[in-house]
């Protein structure tokens, strides 16, 4: 896909959790099944199987079930970045899937893929914008889209693991009133609000200064949101914040 239409949908994705070779394991299952042929076409199929090893082998990024039930009623198109091996991984599911058209997979961090489409013109706009990579970059992303004007009336933000881990600074910003924003009372660049363990996940891969704090976004965008109560693929109780952004206060 050389440009991007009203249709498409831009979900950033930084770097993945793991380095122990789940993926190309994850891969290896999937065309290793024995019903590899039901898989051939099928997005379905395709990620019930990645659901199973999810469930039975080793943990994964995935989104599950239960939440795809509710996003997959927001997105019809997904894009994706994410480092080169994931991204081979997940080109090869794709292709197997049947959906090499509709979905374009982008190797990159969040923020950078994000200016970097944008300044090329490949990126103006996002109907649905998917939220479901490293927890502390959620909001600084948000703003990023905000401050390059990709954001506008109508658009829809679907944000996971807000429950679990939880995200703060995230839903504070998008349930905060313009003059709360206008004010800063969101505290939406606090990483004192993540736990240990969450701050830390990508600090060997990228490295804390990776995040672009500071941005300020468009505190004048009115969000209404709302949160929506579902499970982790491993039944932990989790949830996914819908937010529309519905006006604009001048």
């Amino acid at each position: 896909m050389a440009t991007f239409d009203s249709k498409q949908a831009y979900a950033p994705q930084e770097e993945v959790f793991f380095d122990d070779g789940r993926e190309i394991e994850l891969l290896h299952y999937v065309y290793g099944r024995p019903d590899i042929n039901l898989l051939r076409g099928s997005p379905v199929n395709v990620l019930r199987a990645i659901d199973e090893f999810g469930r039975t082998r080793k943990y994964l990024m995935n989104v599950g079930e239960a939440k795809g039930a509710i996003v997959t009623e927001l997105i019809a198109e997904i894009e994706l970045g994410g480092n080169p091996e994931f991204a081979a991984v997940a080109s090869s599911l794709i292709e197997l899937a049947g959906l090499r058209d509709i979905v374009r997979v982008v190797v990159g961090t969040s923020d950078g893929s994000l200016r970097r489409l944008h300044a090329e013109g490949e990126l103006t706009t996002i109907d649905i914008l998917f939220l479901d990579h490293y927890k502390p970059a959620y909001t600084p992303d948000l703003k990023l889209c905000e401050q390059l004007s990709l954001v506008r009336p109508g658009i829809v933000l679907a944000a996971d693991n807000v429950i679990k881990p939880g995200n703060p600074p995230y839903l504070s910003y998008v349930r905060s009133t313009v003059d709360e924003k206008r004010q800063g009372a969101e505290k939406a660049d606090d990483a004192d609000a993540f736990d240990e363990k969450c701050s830390k996940q990508y600090e060997k891969r990228q490295g804390a200064e990776h995040l672009s704090h500071g941005l300020r976004g468009d505190p004048d965008l009115v969000y209404q949101s709302e949160l929506i109560n579902s499970f982790e693929p491993t039944g932990v109780p989790d949830g996914i914040e819908i937010t529309r952004c519905i006006g604009r206060e001048s």
